[in-house]
């Protein structure tokens, strides 16, 4: 099978295709340009070298990179409505008697605010809590440590020295970017600490709460593999074909569907 592109040009066009779709499969690029599958899984392991897709086992995952941080007041203005569906569908996996440890982030503020339960325990770095406080919650525990304005947490020695004396049944992690490859990320090394640290004191699951966008896009600090992550919580403009991939990596995907109040 021959197509009509030198291989430049059909590495461009496949480029091109990812880009705009996300997540694509090698069957459906090698019909599209009349070549092999295996001329087609060369071409994604070139892009791949150069670090514009993720390979996966049927085909690739374009690769978005987020250099600096969004300050925190832009980041809670957008995508409200997936976010707070996000936080009603948490609410569904908490149980009474939870100790749960929550980092930064708007999303997992909004986990914070439409929690039900009577008598959970919540630790947090969030002073979203405080600011927009859940009466609802049991009991309240600010980690302590160093403000950061860019994502309105605390961070720093003293707070790993306040996690380092608890432990959590659930860790609720909220994230810039989720990739199968390259796990959850950050670009702020405070912030991955932080998130880090709650997972390694959970002795129960471990949820990721992010809406579509942060499917596929990594950044430069590692908060912890994909392996690490047990149920990720995401809104209903999620990618079907994101799906096999994260499953086989052991991830459950629970579906929130916005406008369910």
């Amino acid at each position: 099978m021959k197509g009509g592109y030198i291989p430049a040009a059909r590495q461009q066009k496949i480029y091109e295709t990812v880009r705009a779709k996300g997540i694509v499969k090698v069957a459906d690029l090698s019909s599209a340009l009349k070549v092999s599958e295996i001329t087609i899984r060369r071409d994604l392991d070139i892009l791949e070298e150069k670090g514009f897709l993720e390979r996966t086992h049927g085909g690739a995952i374009f690769t978005q990179r987020m250099k600096t941080e969004p300050l925190y007041i832009q980041k809670n203005l957008k995508y409200r409505d997936e976010k707070e569906a996000i936080g009603r569908e948490v609410n569904n996996l908490i149980e009474e008697g939870d100790t749960l440890l929550i980092n930064s982030g708007s999303t997992t503020l909004q986990v914070i605010q439409h929690l039900k339960k009577n008598s959970i325990n919540v630790i947090t770095s969030n002073l979203g809590a405080v600011t927009e406080p859940n009466d609802q919650i049991k009991s309240l525990i600010l980690v302590g440590g160093i403000y950061r304005y860019q994502s309105n947490s605390l961070v720093g020695d003293f707070t790993s020295l306040v996690l380092n004396q608890v432990y959590g049944s659930k860790a609720i992690i909220g994230v810039d970017g989720i990739s199968v490859k390259y796990g959850l990320t950050t670009p702020a090394h405070q912030e991955a600490e932080v998130a880090k640290r709650m997972i390694e004191r959970t002795k129960g699951p471990v949820i990721v709460v992010a809406d579509h966008r942060k499917l596929g896009v990594t950044s430069n600090f590692l908060t912890a593999p994909i392996e690490k992550v047990d149920i990720l919580v995401t809104d209903d403009k999620f990618n079907e074909d994101y799906r096999e991939e994260l499953e086989n990596a052991g991830v459950k995907i629970v579906i929130a569907k916005v406008g369910n109040a």
